[in-house]
């Protein structure tokens, strides 16, 4: 039997659910393609950019990322020619009137709102990686692509495997007319579920199948009968085992020379943590694996070169660059989001050409990027979720193993799930061979969505706009599910309540006696404040005193510096001691007392240098500040008087209390919030939108149906927080400061701190930015009692802890002297400065100060440099070898 025709364009044969999907789209129709990682979705993509080339007209294509954007017009810009290809991301924008545009989700809402004249002339969308519709914050930007779009144009929606592809489907075809779903559950590479142990004592792992005739292996289930499995099931610590025999999870370096010596490599291991991913890496490295050839290492050094060349030297260091390279060139690499693009754009293309071998990878990694293995090991099927860990969902292991097996390449790939003490092998097998995982809306009304429909439509079309979403679609069977989710609650906040009562006295009376004596205090500009403002101030050859200890007396400032831990002295005392110095080490607010001559040239090392300071400090003669009067403060002082004799405080459990009580408060305004979305149920998106409505017109955005002056400001702000920096725009809260205490000011919007149950300390360089930031506080504080009257979900607390790092680059600082102390990873320093800079450039559009403007677009410019504008830029397009080119495109295939 001959083999199937080839298809004009391409070298190899279309399957069948390619040729339906190019069928639907030659019949005029929009179409929706659920398929497996890996089998060619992108091809039915191809199809229409070929086809709108042909005819005349544009298409665009959308990717929820910016890597991905990046990755596809690489890709399209080699097919199709650079002249024909554009880019617009928030970090980029390059040839956008060409007829094939490659762009985030995000960036063609914006465009639809604005009503750009861009969209002219369009034929096609592509929607990559639709499923994504159901992320919580940005899905449903998806929704409104899908809405607002000219009907006359066409879309091609991309979707991994999901198990409600057809509702999905008709739902877009209520929308926007007929859309046929192209469903394709097969995988273009066979999958094989492994499942990998070790037993204590023993150097030998154990590989199995996990399923056997599509039912739990029964080697494993006996195996797993015959053994102890540590603390999990038994209050005593044990099972009914055999005792002295324990099943232990392999060590990531023994999955690593399994993998090897399998012929299972290239691989990726997914660990659900940053740390733990690097610490993979050095694992590997310190049992001495090394994977690669000394003509393989020359390359993936020359690729790292070239994707890192713009990073300075001093920079390279500070982001590990000798650590990182050490793993790259034995062919060992982490992936994930601390990691600034340029690593993380070496790793994938060295990846790609098969010269890393073993990437340890967060689940970020599945998303999208084209970077298929032979295998995939998954280290644990549970992953924190911000409050507690949660098993994986059926469709977060089919995205996470889809990228097993390489099509073209591998005859099979292979899925291997690690044993662990925290899921028996019954529940891996059932989650393994569970085929059910469909996507739900997250759509809801935002107040920039609520200003541009005002702006665009009538009251009834808006209306009907709402009723046309997919939420609302699929409404009427979510009510059992928040009533089922009410009741689990309940059963948590009872306990809760209980672990809150204290045989001392009332721990909960304590505790908010607590929160409105640290709210007094935050209010008012508190010695420490004025400590750090003091220190700040101070400058090299002022004279301070210090108290206490054999150092007290008069000293030299040698220099001062300003982290976000606060502000530093380094000093000399005339016995020549050099001391560090902060906030702490002063019981007073300090003052330049005197200021002396520091010898020139600057060498505090120096033996000769520091007799010089010594001696022109004694003969400066500074005598001891007189103590000042601390002004006293009835509130505060009561307040704490009662937080330190409330009778609970002498409970040895008080901290247990305490973390009851914070959950306790937590659940009640989740319940509140569900009863709120419940109630009666009548409650339909329309009906929350016109509380969303009510809001705006309370606040003067909306006057009845048409939008005021600051309403219009608002529709062109695109950000979760989008009414709360309406006000603080509107109540000139960035007035008046210059570029870098704007960016600073700017950035308690986009940065949110990781795995931090109480944020740190915020530092502020200066007292005016700590009376702005109270100022956003308040209004932070009405919007949310407002949103709370409305039964509406409340706009999410603010972290003031990068005001200091982003003072700090917006002034010019390296960033080595600002990573240096922080518990911030170089990628998340990259993706917060990103997304404060595009915020500075709406302020730079929005603001109605002519100076703010100015000042927020100044601020952007200044944080756009070094490993910023290095992680932002996309080189030239490139031809790339042979090889590459058919590693890169086997996923396409």
């Amino acid at each position: 039997m001959s083999p199937p025709a080839t298809e004009p364009g391409y070298d190899f044969p279309l399957d069948d659910f390619q040729r339906r999907a190019i069928a639907a789209l030659d019949e005029g129709n929009s179409v929706l393609v659920a398929a497996p990682t890996g089998s060619g979705k992108t091809v039915v993509a191809e199809h229409a950019v070929a086809d709108t080339l042909a005819r005349g007209g544009k298409i665009f294509y959308t990717t929820p990322i910016k890597a991905l954007s990046n990755q596809k017009f690489a890709d399209f810009a080699r097919r199709w020619g650079v002249e024909r290809v554009g880019l617009l991301t928030g970090d980029t924008a390059r040839n956008g009137d060409a007829p094939v545009v490659v762009m985030t989700t995000e960036v063609l809402r914006n465009m639809i709102y604005a009503a750009s004249p861009t969209l002219d002339g369009l034929r096609y969308v592509v929607l990559d990686e639709v499923h994504y519709l159901q992320d919580t914050y940005r899905g449903p930007v998806w929704e409104e692509v899908i809405i607002h779009l000219a009907p006359e144009v066409r879309l091609v929606c991309l979707s991994a495997t999901v198990s409600n592809a057809e509702e999905v489907s008709a739902w877009i075809s209520t929308v926007r007319g007929p859309t046929a779903a192209v469903i394709e559950e097969r995988r273009p590479v066979e999958l094989h579920n492994l499942y990998l142990l070790a037993e204590r004592g023993s150097s030998r792992l154990q590989l199995f199948p996990t399923l056997v005739g599509g039912r739990p292996n029964p080697d494993v289930v006996r195996l797993e009968a015959s053994v102890e499995r540590g603390p999990r099931h038994r209050g005593n610590g044990r099972s009914a085992g055999r005792p002295g025999r324990r099943l232990v999870t392999p060590r990531r370096y023994e999955v690593a020379e399994l993998l090897a010596d399998e012929a299972m490599l290239p691989a990726i291991c997914f660990v659900f943590s940053r740390a733990g991913c690097d610490q993979a890496v050095l694992q590997c490295l310190d049992a001495g694996l090394r994977l690669t050839t000394a003509e393989e290492r020359r390359r993936i050094r020359a690729i790292c070169d070239e994707r890192t060349g713009a990073l300075a030297g001093a920079d390279l260091e500070a982001l590990g660059w000798a650590r990182w390279m050490a793993g790259m060139e034995a062919g060992l690499a982490s992936h994930h989001a601390g990691m600034v693009p340029p690593f993380k754009e070496a790793v994938e293309a060295c990846f790609v050409a098969g010269l890393v071998k073993l990437v340890f990878a967060t689940e970020t990694l599945a998303l999208g990027i084209n970077m298929p293995a032979r295998a995939v090991v998954i280290e644990k099927l549970t992953k924190f979720g911000g409050e507690r860990h949660q098993t994986l969902t059926a469709g977060e292991y089919t995205q996470l193993t889809g990228r097993a097996g390489r099509r073209g390449i591998d005859e099979v790939g292979h899925a291997i799930v690690l044993w662990s003490p925290f899921l028996s092998f019954d529940e891996v097998a059932a989650l393994v061979s569970n085929r059910s995982h469909p996507i739900f809306s997250s759509f809801r009304p935002t107040y920039n969505m609520a200003s541009n429909l005002v702006r665009r439509y009538s009251a009834g079309e808006a209306h009907h706009l709402l009723n046309l979403s997919f939420a609302q679609y699929q409404a009427d069977g979510e009510v059992v599910g928040m009533e089922a989710r009410l009741q689990r609650l309940g059963r948590r906040l009872i306990k809760a309540r209980a672990e809150v009562t204290c045989d001392r006295g009332d721990a909960g009376e304590l505790f908010e006696l607590q929160r409105r004596l640290d709210r007094a205090r935050s209010s008012r500009p508190s010695v420490g404040h004025q400590t750090e403002d003091a220190l700040a101030r101070l400058r090299p050859g002022d004279v301070v005193w210090v108290t206490g200890g054999k150092s007290a007396g008069p000293a030299a400032v040698l220099s001062a510096t300003v982290r976000r831990g606060g502000a530093q002295l380094r000093v000399l005392t005339p016995k020549r001691r050099r001391l560090t110095l902060g906030s702490a080490d002063f019981a007073e607010v300090p003052e330049a007392l005197a200021h002396i001559e520091l010898p020139r040239p600057y060498a505090p090392n120096s033996p000769g240098f520091q007799r010089a300071v010594a001696s022109s400090l004694a003969r400066s003669r500074v005598g001891r500040p007189r103590v000042r009067q601390r002004h006293p403060d009835p509130e505060v002082d009561e307040l704490a008087l009662a937080v330190a004799d409330h009778p609970a405080q002498a409970c040895p459990d008080v901290d247990g209390h305490r973390r009851a009580w914070a959950q306790a408060e937590r659940l009640e305004a989740e319940v509140a919030g569900i009863k709120a979305r419940v109630k009666g149920r009548s409650d339909t998106l329309a009906r929350t939108f016109d509380r969303v409505l009510g809001v705006l017109e309370s606040w003067g955005y909306l006057d009845g149906w048409s939008l005021t002056t600051a309403g219009e400001r608002l529709g062109r702000i695109y950000h979760e927080c989008d009414l709360l920096i309406a006000t603080c725009v509107e109540e000139g809260v960035f007035d008046g400061l210059d570029p870098p205490a704007l960016a600073a000011l700017a950035s308690v919007f986009s940065f949110e701190a990781r795995g931090r149950s109480e944020p740190a300390a915020p530092w502020f360089p200066s007292t005016e930015l700590r009376r702005r930031w109270a100022a956003i506080e308040a209004v932070l504080g009405r919007l949310v009692a407002a949103e709370g009257r409305a039964g509406l979900p409340v706009t999410r607390a603010l972290d003031p802890g990068f005001v200091g790092l982003a003072h700090a680059w917006a002034s010019g600082d390296d960033l080595d002297e600002i990573l240096d102390d922080e518990d911030l990873s170089g990628g998340d320093f990259v993706r917060t400065m990103k997304q404060l800079i595009d915020l500075l450039r709406q302020l730079g559009e929005v603001a109605p100060s002519a100076a703010t403007a100015a000042s927020a677009r100044a601020a952007a410019d200044r944080l756009y440099r070094g490993v910023v504008e290095a992680s932002s830029t996309i080189g030239p397009v490139d031809e790339i070898d042979e090889d590459e080119r058919l590693a890169a495109s086997a996923d396409d295939r």
